[in-house]
């Protein structure tokens, strides 16, 4: 079973993620992305998500895509495989051309 990380964990975890912050319970970003590219992009982080079997809050809103992620079975707080995703997420994000 995952367990959860302290915030100085968390927040090595983020290294190297930019614009990912923690406040100790989760882990979110914004991102800049026009609608339409923005909605591609959240289909990409939907099959993320079914590939690693966890799964996030994202958001469209104009001219943005907002990611939320914490692991609901330790509370809310978040676990290595939370920083896993938003790796993952990071990586697809520049192929959409999301900043």
């Amino acid at each position: 079973m995952a367990e959860a990380l302290s915030e100085e964990q968390i927040e090595a975890g983020l290294t190297g993620l930019a614009g990912w912050s923690t406040d100790g319970r989760k882990i979110e970003r914004t991102y800049a992305i026009p609608h339409v590219p923005g909605a591609a992009f959240i289909m990409h982080i939907a099959a993320i998500q079914d590939d690693l079997g966890h799964h996030s809050e994202v958001t469209l809103g104009y001219r943005r895509v907002h990611v939320t992620i914490s692991s609901s079975d330790l509370g809310g707080f978040v676990a290595e495989h939370d920083i896993e995703l938003a790796r993952r997420i990071e990586a697809a994000a520049e192929g959409h051309g999301a900043r």
